[in-house]
C-alpha cells in the first residue's frame, strides 16, 4: 500500500506525493540538482548534510545501487525528492533498489510531485526551509514547522560529518597506480602525463583535511603516487605539521563556511608553511583564511554541467558543483587573485595566493564532469609540491 508524504515550504507551499524509502518527519533546506545521472554519488556526498535534495531529471533509480560507487560511509542528506521512482533497475552491478537503500539508511523519499514546479519556485525565490513528513499530513501544521525550522546559514554542519579519527588512505583509481612497472614516473613533471600514467609510490606525503570529503578525492591524490593521510576537519595546525606533510588538501563539506572558525584558523596557520589545494568548502575556507568574505547564493550551484572559464588558459571547463555559498569578489585582498569564473553567473570559481603556494577551486575536479577537463588541478598540486620541496631519500 502506497503511503502519502507531504513537503511544506516556509513560503506556505505544500506538495503531496507518494513516499518511498523510510517513514518519519525531517526538516532541511530544500535545494535542487540538475545532474542526469549520479544519484548514488549525490546521496552519499556529505556536502548535502542538512538539506532535502530535489532531482530535476524525471526518472531516478534506473541503475539501482552499487556499493563500490558510494562516496562516503553513509547518507548525510535529510530527504530525497524525485518525479518518478524506477522500481526495477537494470544494472548487473546493482545489489539493491533505491527504495531499499533509502529504507536501510532511514532517509525519507518523495515521488510523484511536479518537480519542475518545485525547482522553478526555488530558482525564483531561492532555497528555503522545508519539512518532509509521512506522519503529520496537516498542511497548516507542516507550514508552521517549516517556518520555525532553523536556517542553514550560520550552522556548523561540518561537525556532523567529519571522521572521528585520522587514517591512512590506501585506495587509488586504478590497481596499477602503485605499480613498479614502466608506468612509474618518479620526479617527472605531471603536466606532461596522460590520465593513464602514474608516479612512484609515496613520492610525497599529502595530509587531506576532511570536512565531509568524497572518497574519489583521496583516490585521485593516491593516484599521483602520494602517501595520503586523512585528518578530521577539526584538526589543528599542530596536528597537521606533526605529520611533516609535503602538501595539504582541503576537502569539500556542507553548509556555511563562516562559522568554521577552527578550520579557518588552522588554514591561516598553515599558509606560509606548506603547499595547499582546496576544493568547494575547502576553497571557501582558504579564501576566508586569506582575508576574503563569503555570501549565500540565491539557490546555489548543484549539478554536473557548470561551465567555468580558466583565466590562465582561456579554456572552458565543464564542472561538477555542489555549494550554496561563494567568495565575495569585492572582498578579495591584493595578495590573492581570481583564477576561474563561473560562466553562468560570474561568481568566483577559483583563487590563487600570489605569495604562498596555495590555490583552490569552487568545484569538484575528481567528479569527471568534463569528463577530464579539470583533472589537471591534481597534477598542478603535485607540481606545486614538487617545486616547493624535495622528496626525502
Amino acid at each position: 500500500m502506497q503511503k502519502t508524504v507531504k513537503l511544506a515550504l516556509s513560503d506556505g507551499s505544500v506538495f503531496t506525493g507518494t513516499a518511498f524509502g523510510a517513514e518519519g518527519e525531517i526538516h532541511g533546506e530544500v535545494v535542487f540538482n540538475t545532474s542526469m545521472t549520479g544519484y548514488q554519488e549525490i546521496l552519499t556526498d556529505p556536502s548535502y548534510c542538512g538539506q532535502i535534495v530535489t532531482m530535476t531529471y524525471p526518472q531516478i533509480g534506473n541503475y539501482g545501487i552499487t556499493p563500490e560507487d558510494v562516496e562516503s560511509s553513509g547518507i548525510a542528506l535529510r530527504g530525497f525528492i524525485i518525479r518518478e521512482l524506477c522500481e526495477v533497475p537494470s544494472n548487473y552491478r546493482s545489489t539493491q533498489t533505491l527504495d531499499e537503500y533509502l529504507k536501510s539508511a532511514g532517509v525519507i523519499g518523495l515521488q510523484g510531485i511536479d518537480t519542475r514546479a518545485l525547482v522553478r519556485k526555488i530558482r525564483t525565490h531561492g532555497a528555503m526551509t522545508g519539512v518532509l513528513s509521512t506522519e503529520d499530513l496537516d498542511d497548516q501544521s507542516l507550514v508552521k514547522k517549516a517556518q520555525e525550522s532553523p536556517q542553514l546559514a550560520g550552522q556548523d554542519l561540518v561537525s556532523q560529518v567529519i571522521p572521528k579519527s585520522s587514517r591512512e588512505w590506501n585506495e587509488s583509481l586504478h590497481p596499477l597506480a602503485h605499480s613498479s612497472s614502466t608506468h612509474a614516473f618518479s620526479g617527472k613533471n605531471l603536466e606532461s602525463l596522460s590520465e593513464t600514467d602514474y608516479v612512484s609510490e609515496n613520492s610525497y606525503h599529502i595530509v587531506a583535511i576532511d570536512y565531509g570529503m568524497k572518497w574519489n578525492i583521496p583516490r585521485h591524490l593516491s593516484q599521483l603516487g602520494c602517501k595520503v593521510t586523512i585528518l578530521p576537519g577539526d584538526c589543528t595546525a599542530q596536528d597537521v605539521l606533526e605529520l611533516n606533510p609535503d602538501g595539504v588538501f582541503l576537502s569539500n563539506g556542507p553548509g556555511d563556511p563562516e562559522p568554521l572558525t577552527y578550520a579557518i584558523d588552522t588554514i591561516r596557520s598553515l599558509l606560509d608553511k606548506v603547499p595547499i589545494f582546496g576544493i568547494c568548502l575547502g576553497h571557501q575556507l582558504l579564501g576566508l583564511a586569506c582575508g576574503c568574505k563569503t555570501f549565500k547564493l540565491k539557490f546555489g550551484h548543484r549539478g554536473a554541467n557548470q561551465p567555468v572559464v580558466n583565466h590562465d588558459t582561456g579554456q572552458v571547463e565543464i564542472t561538477s558543483q555542489n555549494h550554496g555559498f561563494a567568495i565575495d569578489p569585492e572582498s578579495i585582498p591584493a595578495d590573492v587573485e581570481i583564477t576561474h569564473i563561473n560562466m553562468n553567473d560570474d561568481t568566483v570559481a577559483g583563487l590563487r595566493h600570489k605569495t604562498y603556494p596555495a590555490f583552490s577551486v569552487q568545484y569538484h575536479p575528481e567528479a569527471s564532469a568534463g569528463p577530464h577537463d579539470s583533472h589537471y588541478l591534481f597534477r598542478q598540486f603535485y607540481n606545486c609540491i614538487s617545486s616547493n620541496t624535495r622528496v626525502s631519500s
